[in-house]
Parts: structure tokens; sequence; C-alpha cells
């Protein structure tokens, strides 16, 4: 029966895109004597490697071979780490993430900065085993070229990096689980055995008396000795699988002076023929001397005796063991497994459709709470329960798509080493609360307005070296990362102890680019808010990273499309801040059901800060304002919804009228609203997927009864409100037409 190894592809793929981060991760914290981060960065690659090969990814194979041998150069202390060697190392983390790109989307990758990486990657294993000391790096160019380097080159190395020496010396010490992995050591001999003149001992100084032998388990260690040109890589490679349940040690033989023991090797390939064509039993000796691998000597054995284990038994053995390792392999991985996001997705849908299905219930017992008869009672008790099992089963399921926001924190530390080398600028990156959670939608969705935050943030906000030192500031400058949960929402925060925003110059440019007018009376806080108008840029200059004014206002409005909010605040020679705010879930919320005439919304209630009656005596008309209410020692502007909305027949004189104060993207307003309804849980449906995006609404429901209720962008409608108040023919809402198709499509 074959195999389909297709299947395993993906898997695959989402392991080495995962072990990706971890070189990346390694190499940028990487201290020149941290021994561990330099393993887990070669183990990752070997990993991918032996994937890719096993798949036929003979691209991606390649080139990780090459980054898997100059890591282990690292490992083994035969070659120091430097800033040159760690930009190299990076650069061929982006050219595996590309190859494994192209195996994911099954085409060819003709980027040609694979070749070039390749290319310097083999250029730096041409210097062989040259060490240099930290001293010679940091005056080392990143430019080397290979004449330089063979100045330095030890005397067994020659210009061409290899070695001249007659073979290699290898000292082999497996596991004792070794063999349960399904490893055959003997094979690997003969694999050596190939590659020229080789000669085995075995050492039996672990192996236990006869009585206590486990035949699972391996107590040997071997010494060889391979008399071949070969390089070190080839005779790696061989042992490449068991690398990490082993002990190997790989010396090469500077001289040509042994005596070779014909009958050990003459007994070693007899034993290897045996292994390989079985013809009955393969003989097991217990001798008082053993000089080959498969001979083994104890003291508290007779010298006469014997075992033979046949082939069969042998195939057997082999069998169970792997089956234990599996099972072993098993239970260590039982706290995880991996699902398809779109298994979640159809999981999340049928909860939705639960809830939705449970608040139809609820209202039909409300309905007949009022009749007198025995069951109405025992049906009430059973939709509480219900009630509350799905609000169970949701949290739930909802907790399935929530991850750490280090899922996309971790991309920020290549991204400032990257762009702070660039910019000739010191940055120290802080992450914190990089555990909080959020769902999985979301996460994908802000990866890029972070990004251009962070890219402002190195840009913009913090100084050169030279610029610092003359502010009074150290050379380094510092940009911190933190995430945390409040209330319904994730707060991100992009803070850098920069230069702070130029009020005086964003207001110039912004007159220059007659995005406000010069009679504009503006608070520091809104000119602030003008780097987030669509082609504002105070940059001098066009550079790769800024100059040519977008960013910011996709910053802003691909936030906002998540129901979320950005804002700035910043002192001048102090460092800016931006405050990005976020639903944790844009799946299921709560709301508060309100009516407008006859229609139905939702208003969320994380949103809601109070709802209270009002008259027309407590309100005040300012002119080109609107209507305020003073609230708590501060003046909230007032929108009447139906009169945004459009509605033809609404009260205009606002006595006695219901208001629900309301605060998004940083400021309050009270809504006017014709009367409040129960609160309750309702799932989002996405207005883009089903009609369109529509300003003022983020997103629509089903309600109990079937009735389709629009959600309320608070922020957007504070914005439109505002906008109606500073004009003087008031903007009605364009969209109450849309909001009827919607429903429809909804």
């Amino acid at each position: 029966m074959s195999i389909d190894l297709a299947q395993f592809i993906p898997t695959f793929l989402e392991e080495s895109f995962e072990g990706l981060e971890v070189m990346e991760s390694g190499l940028l914290n990487l201290d020149t004597e941290d021994a561990e981060t330099i393993n887990a960065i070669f183990r990752a690659a070997h990993s991918i490697k032996g994937g890719a090969g096993t798949f036929g990814f003979t691209d991606i194979t390649d080139f990780t071979h090459v980054v898997e041998t100059l890591m282990d150069e690292l490992r083994a202390e035969r070659r120091a780490f430097t800033d040159t060697l760690k930009n190299l190392l990076l650069s061929s983390v982006d050219c595996i993430r590309l190859l494994l790109e192209a195996a994911r989307d099954n085409t060819e990758c003709n980027d040609p900065q694979v070749d070039q990486v390749f290319k310097q990657l083999e250029m730096v294993l041409a210097g062989g085993e040259v060490v240099l000391t930290h001293a010679d790096n940091e005056k080392a160019d990143s430019t080397h070229n290979l004449s330089s380097e063979n100045d330095n080159l030890p005397e067994n190395v020659s210009s061409a990096g290899e070695i001249n020496n007659s073979g290699w010396h290898i000292e082999f010490k497996p596991a004792q689980h070794l063999l349960m992995t399904g490893n055959e050591p003997i094979l690997m001999m003969a694999a050596l055995a190939e590659c020229g003149e080789f000669l085995v001992h075995a050492c039996t100084a672990n192996v236990p008396a006869l009585l206590d032998l486990n035949p699972e388990e391996l107590f040997l260690v071997w010494d060889m000795d391979l008399y071949s040109d070969c390089d070190e890589a080839v005779v790696r490679e061989v042992f490449e699988w068991v690398e990490d349940d082993c002990e190997l040690t790989i010396t090469p033989i500077v001289d040509d002076n042994r005596a070779v023991n014909s009958q050990s090797d003459s007994l070693f390939q007899e034993h290897l023929a045996d292994f390989q064509n079985p013809q009955g039993d393969v003989p097991v000796s217990v001798q008082d001397e053993a000089p080959v691998a498969a001979t083994i000597t104890t003291e508290s054995v007779a010298p006469e005796a014997s075992v033979s284990i046949t082939a069969a038994e042998r195939a057997e053995m082999s069998s169970v063991a792997k089956s234990q390792d599996n099972v072993r392999k098993s239970q260590s991985d039982a706290g995880s497994i991996r699902v398809g996001i779109d298994k979640i997705d159809g999981l999340i849908n049928r909860v939705g459709e639960l809830v939705i299905t449970q608040s139809m219930l609820g209202q039909v017992g409300s309905e007949l709470a009022d009749l007198e008869h025995p069951a109405v009672d025992r049906l009430n008790d059973g939709l509480l329960q219900l009630e509350r099992n799905t609000r169970d089963l949701q949290e739930e399921v909802m907790r399935i798509r929530m991850l750490p926001i280090s899922f996309v924190f971790n991309r920020f530390p290549r991204l400032v080493h990257d762009v702070s080398s660039q910019l000739g600028k010191e940055v120290e990156l802080k992450l914190s609360g990089e555990q909080t959670e959020l769902d999985k939608t979301v996460m994908e969705k802000i990866g890029d307005p972070l990004l251009h935050l962070v890219r402002n943030a190195l840009d913009h906000g913090l100084e050169t070296p030279q610029e610092r030192v003359a502010a009074g500031k150290s050379e380094c400058g510092t940009l911190d990362l933190n995430a945390y949960h409040q209330g319904g929402f994730i707060i991100i925060q992009i803070k850098d102890d920069g230069r702070g925003l130029d009020t005086q110059r964003i207001r110039e440019k912004a007159l220059e680019n007659g995005l406000i007018s010069s009679d504009q009376v503006l608070s520091e806080a809104d000119i602030h808010d003008l780097i987030f108008l669509p082609g504002f840029s105070t940059a001098v200059e066009v550079n790769g990273l800024s100059g040519r004014g977008v960013g910011m206002d996709v910053v802003r409005r691909n936030i906002e499309s998540l129901g979320g909010h950005v804002s700035v605040t910043s002192e001048a020679g102090i460092g800016s801040s931006f405050t990005v705010t976020l639903p944790l879930t844009l799946a299921i919320l709560d709301g508060q059901l309100i009516k407008l005439q006859q229609e139905a919304y939702i208003i969320p209630l994380v949103s809601i800060v109070e709802s209270i009656w009002v008259s027309a005596e407590a309100l005040n008309a300012v002119a080109g304002q609107g209507r305020l209410f003073l609230f708590r020692d501060e003046y909230v502007p007032v929108i009447h919804l139906s009169s945004l909305f459009g509605f033809e027949e609404y009260s205009k004189d606002f006595s006695s009228s219901l208001m629900v104060i309301v605060e998004g993207g940083g400021k309050k307003a009270g809504l006017i609203v014709d009367e409040l309804q129960g609160q309750q849980q309702v799932v989002i449906k996405s207005l883009e997927t089903n009609y369109k995006r529509v300003d003022g609404f983020f997103g629509a429901t089903i309600l109990g009864n079937g009735q389709v209720a629009l959600i309320l962008d608070v922020a957007s409608l504070i914005k439109m409100g505002l906008d109606n108040a500073n004009k003087k023919q008031p903007r009605r809402h364009k969209n109450n037409d849309e909001a009827q198709q919607m429903k429809v499509r909804v």
C-alpha cells in the first residue's frame, strides 16, 4: 500500500514557517556564547531540510543544507558569530520563506535574492575552518573577498576552503532509545563505508549483563575512522536524522599514519552483508574482545556463550519499538492538536446560528409566560438552562479562535533591526503583553496597520544617535509595544522616546496641502489628528520608508473597518504614543437593542456610558456646533439618530427625549433614540461580505423574531454627527435606503 505524501505537505509547510520564526527570533537575540539558541536555530534548519527532502523540494533542501552547515560550524565553535554573519543568516531566513511560499503555491521561486544569498553562503563556507576573533569581526567589512581571508587560514586549510587531511575520525554515541526511533546504526556505517576506506571499533563498556540486557535499547559507542577526501558535510549528512538523539564528534585526521586492521574490516563487511541480505541468523557474538561494530564484549558472560537473533525477530522488534515510540509521541502531543481554520470558522458559524435559535426560543418563552400551564414552567426552566449552556458553549468556542498577540509582535524585532540599520539609528525594542489574546480574524487584519505605525516611529519619531546626544538623550532610542485588555477591547500602544510630533510643521503642511483653512481653530489634539488624513506627510524627501503621503490614512481606515480606533498623543522632545483600540472578536458581541421609528438597531454595550431622559431645557444650542449636553462636567454633542438616518417623521423639539451617552474613537456623544429595548448577545454578520461597506454601521445581526438589525459603529456616527453640525445645511444620512436593501441581503 502506497502512502500519498502530498496530504502531509500543508503540515510540513506550517511547521516550517514556525521553524523560520524560531530561526529569525533566535538570530536577532543570539549571544555569541548562547549555545542553546544556536542549537535551536540549527535544529529548526535541520527539520526544514529533512522535511523538504522527504517531499521532494530539492531547492529548499539544497539552500537549507548550506545554512545548516554554517550553523553547525557555529555550534562546534569553528566559526565566530559576527554582525555580518547575522545579517547574512537573516537574509537566508527570508530566502527560505520565499522558497516555502513558492512550494505552498506550487510555483517556481525566481527571486534573484535567493541565488545571490546562496552564493554568499557558499563563499562564507569556502573559508573552511577560519576562526575570527571578536576584534577581527569589528574590523571586518561586510564585503570580504577570499584573498584577504586566505591570509588567516590555518595550515591545513587551502585557499578553496578544503581541509588537507587524510580523512575523518568519528565518535558516535547514540541515545539508548535510538533503535525505537526506527534508525539503524549499521546502515549509517554502510553509508560511510561507501565514501572510502572505513574502520570501526565498538566500545562496550556500557553494555549490561545479558540477563539485564533490554534488546530495545542501545548501549554501544562507536569509534570510526573514514579515510576519504569527502567533505565534513557529507559525513554529517549520514547522521542528520539522529543528531538530536546522539553525541557526535567529527574531527579531521591530519596524518596518514594508520594501521589498517584487515580482519576487523572484513568482519564488519561480513556482518553488513548479512544484515542487508539476511539468509537466516545474524550472529551477535559474545567474546572477550570486540574490535568491530558487530561484536560485543562483556566480562559477565562466559566466552563460549552466544545469542542469535533472526532477521525476522529483529524486524519484529523494530516494529514494536516504532509503535512504542509513536505511542510516546502521541502521549507527549496530547495537549494540542492542529485543526484547519475552515473547521473553526464552520464551528463558529454553527454556534452563531445556535445563539440566534436560542434567542428565538427565548422570545417564544416570554410570550407564553402568562399562560397557566405546568408545561410552561418546565419550558421556561429549560430555556434558561439552554441560554446558560449556549453562552458557555459560545465562550468556549470563541476561546479556540483566541491567539496571543505575540504572533503579530514577533515580526517586529526583525523589522526594527533592518529599518534601524538602514536609517543608521540605534533602537531598543521592548515588548510587553505578548500573551494578551484576541481573535485570529482581528489579528490577521491588524498586522499591516501596526507595521505602518512601527515604521513611522522608526523613521519620523526616533532621532539619529547624533541628534539624540545633542538633545541630551542616550544614543539608543526606545520603542515600546504593549498590549492589554480593557473591557471588551484590546489596547495596543506603540510608544517611542523620540522627537515627538512637530505641531507647527503639521499645521503648515496641512495649510499648504489645502487640508485646513487659515482661519480654522484647532486644538493640539486636532492638529495631531491631521496626520491620518489621506495624502498627508511631513517628510522633506521621499525615501523607501515614507514621504508619499500614504500609510497613516490606511492605518486609520483599516482599524476603523474592524470597529476600532487609533489615537495619538505627543510631546515635543519627549516622544509620541499611538493607541489602537480593537474589539476582541468580530463574531459575537453583547448589544443594547434600540428602536428608531419601526426600525431596530444594536448599540454595542461596551460603547454605552449611560442612558438618561433629557428635556429641551437641558440642551444648549451652540452656533456651528449643534446642541450640547452637560454630562458630568463635560459638554457632549447631541446627535438625533432619526435625523441623521434621514427618517422623514421624527420629533424635533427634544421634549422628554431618551438619550444614550456613548463613547467611541476617544470622544463622547449623546444619541437621541425613540425606545430602549432589551440587552442581548448578537451574532455579527459582515456587511462587506453580504452587501458593501456603509459608513455608520459596523455590521448586522438577526434578532430572535427573525428581524434584521444593523449594528451601529459608534465612532463613525459621532464623526458623522459632528460633521453635520459644522455644516450650514444638515447632511442627511444617504445610506438609509441602502440600509433597507442591506437587510434584504443579510
